[in-house]
């Protein structure tokens, strides 16, 4: 089970490096408000953080499919729902409340990682 969350988190942060290139480069010249140029790299930043957490509990406590289900939804939501609602806010104005569930499975993440995320320790 862990194998698919490491293709999700590879591709996820591959995905969040194109969003942050985008964001940086291109994004300028269809949106001219500031807050909404750095919701969308607010966007890009979590979700490659938690690709590379996600990556990470694969490999430090693969047994955890909570927490790293919770990573996985919480980037979808979380950044997904920012990236729609700059690029198209009257298309996409619904997804609004989004946003904040995507932050709490991000936090229920961390939480599942600290609660059962252990790393076993090897006895010499």
């Amino acid at each position: 089970m862990a194998s698919i969350f490491w293709t999700i988190g590879s591709l996820y942060g591959a995905s969040a490096v194109a969003a942050g290139a985008f964001g940086a480069h291109s994004l300028k010249a269809r949106v001219a408000d500031p807050s909404k140029l750095a919701s969308f790299s607010t966007a890009a930043q979590y979700q490659l953080i938690h690709s590379g957490v996600l990556l990470l509990t694969t490999v430090a406590a693969p047994q955890n499919t909570l927490a790293m289900g919770l990573f996985t939804a919480g980037m979808t939501m979380f950044s997904g729902s920012i990236y729609l609602l700059v690029l198209d806010p009257q298309r996409f104005k619904a997804l609004g409340p989004v946003t904040p569930l995507g932050g709490l499975c991000l936090i229920a993440g961390w939480g599942a990682l600290a609660w059962k995320g252990r790393i076993p320790r090897v006895r010499v």
